[in-house]
């Protein structure tokens, strides 16, 4: 365990190039460059080959320079502040306005280094003045489609997406057993949710499933890579079952007609059952390839429209 640690310790990462930095605060490099050179509001070391890194706190400190910014503050406003001032300005910017970016911001921060505290630090805090529900839209849904992006350009490797996708998806299981605890207020159908064989992403599925048990439904969550013959058992406990799966990457479109076919003729060729389908590759369905109890959706927000 304490190896693990080490590791984990070993593996943070403590210099950042300046494309890192574009990435993670949104500002292109050019201006970096020019608000480094003509405001000295950075101080990077350079490698033997002349690169610009830049540390961590350089970071935290372009992080909260860019919330100032976008928040109105005139840039040569912002450099005359000394080291201890931005934050504190940040502060007051905060308790006047959203949160909304700095806690994104702060997921970012704990993200990078790997820390636990201040992931819940800032979840508590957002958690005082807000629902889980109106969190994850306005801070974890935007959090989570920057971390494709970073991810994509090298900026965050698959350690730190994986430590706060997990995290995140911690937190939408403590809210749904929560909801859990009392028995269903609408028991005309039970919703069966699962991730087709090969497919594991997951936290899209998890949410909805939180949304429906708000809702007051039944949900019976079976997870990642569930194969067909496994669903057959519902329904000889579940009255008018609605499946509800994700297709991010599985099946694919060489696959996924096939793979109605075969979820039909395996769980009933009378259809007594509701498959309701989103994800990307639904794109490749058109609508009048689908039988009359299969739906897909391009939104867990349709989905959840219907619920109501």
């Amino acid at each position: 365990m304490f190896n693990l640690f080490s590791n984990i310790m070993n593996n943070v990462k403590k210099t950042f190039s300046i494309r890192d930095l574009e990435n993670l605060s949104g500002i292109k490099a050019h201006t970096i460059r020019i608000w480094e050179k003509r405001y000295n509001l950075f101080s990077p070391e350079r490698t033997e080959t002349n690169i610009r890194t830049y540390s961590l706190k350089s970071l935290q400190k372009l992080l909260n320079i860019t919330l100032l910014y976008n928040n109105g503050y005139k840039i040569s406003k912002i450099a005359d502040l000394s080291e201890t001032e931005i934050p504190e300005t940040v502060k007051e910017v905060i308790a006047k306005k959203t949160v909304k970016n700095h806690a994104i911001n702060s997921f970012k921060m704990a993200m990078i280094n790997f820390d636990n505290t201040q992931f819940s630090n800032t979840y508590n805090k957002l958690l005082e003045e807000n629902s889980f529900r109106d969190l994850f839209y306005d801070v974890f849904i935007p959090l989570l489609n920057e971390l494709g992006i970073l991810w994509q350009t090298n900026t965050i490797s698959p350690s730190h997406e994986h430590f706060i996708t997990n995290l995140i998806k911690q937190k939408i299981i403590i809210n749904t057993e929560k909801l859990q605890r009392n028995e269903p207020t609408k028991k005309d159908k039970t919703f069966v949710l699962y991730l087709p064989d090969n497919e594991i992403h997951d936290i899209g599925l998890l949410y909805l499933n939180y949304e429906i048990a708000l809702n007051g439904y039944k949900t019976i969550y079976l997870g990642q890579t569930i194969p067909v013959d496994s669903l057959r058992d519902l329904m000889d406990y579940c009255t008018n079952v609605h499946f509800i799966s994700y297709f991010t990457v599985e099946p694919n479109k060489t696959k996924i007609h096939k793979y109605i076919e075969t979820f039909n003729s395996k769980i009933g060729e009378n259809y007594d059952f509701v498959l309701w389908i989103l994800g990307h590759q639904t794109q490749f369905i058109k609508d009048d390839e689908l039988t009359p109890n299969i739906r897909k959706f391009n939104s867990l927000e349709k989905i959840i429209k219907e619920l109501n």
